[in-house]
């Protein structure tokens, strides 16, 4: 790191109360203490929030965050290596990058780290603005994430107000059937299926049978009746 470590650092531990508004949070996992305080200090000037954790387990205590986050972590750490505490993030927290930080040279590693999602792979010491460009980078990713999830989580609760039967035919007419290859499958009429599928399309907001293929590829909605493929 470039800079000296500032004489009266702000290094975050306790979860607030409420994540919703904060500003983004960047999670700094180090069991040295001068790099914890020096790293939340560069953090917080850059405008973002900083917690800072001594080891694996205490950040793993720490509630999911609903805010844009990324983790700093070091590669060595007294409990669970890096790598470990990487796969559990990608495991449990999918939505916050990992750019990591190490004092040893080990390329097999820095590969097997990028290769398993790292955003940045840094040696001490480290370029203050090019881990800063990291952590924007990683932190526009996690936004991205969020988003994602949020919109698939919308979909999910307009698809559990379908009845049954409603989306047996969304998930027909998503594999690219008629309306009277649906009928035919559910045994059901074409005048039917047509009625059912009207409402699918009010229930979900789709615009478009494009929108609704969209929006059931983006549920992954199983393929009814062993189907894997659609017929024409």
């Amino acid at each position: 790191m470039d800079r000296d470590a500032p004489s009266n650092p702000v290094v975050a531990n306790a979860p607030s109360s409420s994540d919703a508004g904060c500003a983004p949070t960047v999670f700094i996992v180090d069991d040295d203490i001068s790099v914890r305080e020096s790293l939340a200090e560069l953090v917080r000037i850059s405008g973002w929030r900083a917690e800072a954790f001594g080891s694996a387990f205490e950040f793993l205590e720490r509630p999911h965050a609903s805010v844009p986050s990324c983790v700093v972590l070091d590669l060595r750490l007294p409990d669970l290596s890096g790598l470990e505490l990487q796969r559990r993030i990608a495991a449990e927290r999918s939505e916050m990058p990992v750019i990591f930080l190490t004092g040893h040279s080990d390329v097999p590693v820095a590969v097997q780290a990028m290769k398993a999602g790292a955003i940045e792979f840094f040696m001490k010491p480290f370029d203050d603005e090019e881990l800063l460009t990291a952590i924007d980078r990683a932190l526009e990713v996690s936004r991205t994430r969020l988003e994602h999830e949020a919109g698939v989580l919308a979909l999910r609760r307009r698809h559990e107000t379908l009845s049954g039967r409603e989306r047996e035919v969304m998930a027909l007419v998503a594999t690219g059937l008629l309306n009277k290859q649906v009928g035919f499958e559910l045994g059901i009429s074409e005048i039917t299926v047509k009625a059912h599928r009207g409402r699918v399309m009010r229930k979900m907001k789709a615009c478009s049978l494009a929108d609704l293929i969209a929006m059931a590829a983006r549920l992954s909605l199983p393929t009814p009746l062993g189907r894997d493929r659609a017929f024409i």
